[in-house]
């Protein structure tokens, strides 16, 4: 599914992801397909720097300095012919060029050849010359994807922060919703899964951010954050009955096991839940740039939030009967759950002895009796402050 933008694809992310797979690529010859794919990419568009990146990268990329020096010399020629025209606007005499529009064309060449280094210096100095809101939010949204591309998330976060201070001002509908998309990627990439649902959830209906990644790849990221994150309501409404969602099933095959894992979860079909679990670890985080770094993470808290799932129906439950509903060992469960009792995402104790989870979840009743109570309190001191200040204005008027 694609969608119409204005924006250019700078840089191109695919480079980045099939960079990526370099890490998991240990054999020479998946790692020469890696290489010979991105070569074809680099040579098509004369992608000189990044060409010269790569060779400084690994020690077994096949660099050629022949062809890097083919592709410089186109560079240069372009970028020659751009820095005559930002010259020629920045001058004294009258001219129809814009030194915004100008520096902006530099700026975006750099960064489609990527060149990180000139493209943030260029980028830099158009964000300080006089232009729209609009083209400001556009400028550090690029930089956000030059860091992307290299995974600088800290710096990248400066820039979303910058982002959202000129959106929240005066920022267009469409904007707001790409730094939306931003947003939620950078939260997802730094482990904040429940605030990047809230974000990618929302921007599977208003999505255009073709230059930060397909579509496909919003609902997958969508559904991963929301399947760790919401519960059984939410993820029903947000995730499984979402019409986005539904409108990419048959289109998205690769999408299966975690759309499965989903399903599974909802419908507590636990004996099937972490074969799904497993495929979507290989499949998808693993091979995901964004994700690789969560894996276990994703792995050991999706169990986590299974096994509460099915505990919540229970008073106590035998091991070996919790253990044939996820199709699994005694030995293996008994170790998993070890690993979740102890700091408490698990309310629950085993008797080893008798072969028994016992669950101790917390009083709710006791606790929503307290909330009241505090929430009670907070309204008499609202009432008390409300009336003293009508006595007060009563008062003044009869004075």
């Amino acid at each position: 599914m694609e969608f119409d933008s204005d924006i250019p694809n700078i840089p191109d992310y695919r480079l980045s992801e099939k960079q990526f797979l370099l890490a998991n690529a240990s054999d020479n010859t998946t790692r020469g397909e890696i290489f010979n794919d991105l070569i074809e990419s680099i040579k098509a568009e004369n992608l000189a720097p990044y060409y010269k990146y790569l060779s400084e990268e690994y020690s077994d990329f096949p660099y050629e300095e022949s062809v890097y020096q083919t592709m410089a010399k186109v560079n240069e020629k372009e970028i020659e012919e751009m820095k005559a025209k930002v010259k020629e606007a920045e001058g004294e005499e009258e001219t129809e060029l814009d030194p915004v529009v100008t520096n902006i064309k530099l700026a975006e060449y750099y960064t489609k050849i990527v060149d990180k280094k000139n493209a943030t210096e260029v980028y830099k100095k158009a964000l300080e010359l006089g232009q729209s809101t609009g083209s400001k939010i556009d400028i550090l949204l690029t930089l956000t994807r030059l860091e992307f591309f290299f995974s600088n998330y800290s710096e990248a976060s400066k820039y979303l922060e910058q982002a959202k201070t000129l959106s929240d001002k005066g920022g267009d509908w469409e904007r707001r919703n790409r730094f939306k998309t931003y947003n939620g990627i950078y939260l997802m990439a730094t482990r904040n899964f429940s605030e990047a649902s809230k974000l990618l959830i929302d921007s599977l209906a208003t999505f255009t951010s073709n230059e930060l990644c397909s579509y496909e790849q919003i609902a997958q990221y969508s559904i991963i954050t929301g399947v760790l994150s919401l519960d059984r309501v939410d993820l029903k409404q947000k995730i499984i009955d979402s019409p986005e969602i539904l409108s990419i099933y048959s289109s998205a095959k690769n999408l299966e096991p975690l759309i499965n894992l989903t399903n599974c979860l909802y419908t507590c079909q636990y004996n099937y839940l972490l074969n799904y679990l497993l495929e979507t670890n290989d499949t998808l985080l693993i091979t995901n740039k964004y994700l690789n770094q969560h894996s276990n993470y994703f792995m050991r808290e999706m169990r986590c939030k299974a096994y509460n799932q099915l505990l919540e129906s229970y008073k106590s439950l035998s091991l070996k009967s919790m253990a044939k509903s996820f199709n699994v060992s005694v030995e293996f469960l008994d170790n998993d759950l070890c690993k979740f009792i102890p700091n408490k995402k698990l309310n629950c104790t085993i008797d080893k002895v008798n072969g028994i989870i016992e669950t101790n979840r917390p009083d709710n009743k006791n606790s929503q009796y307290h909330l009241l109570i505090k929430q009670g309190d907070n309204l008499l001191t609202k009432l008390q402050k409300y009336a003293a200040a009508v006595k007060l204005s009563g008062a003044e008027r009869v004075n």
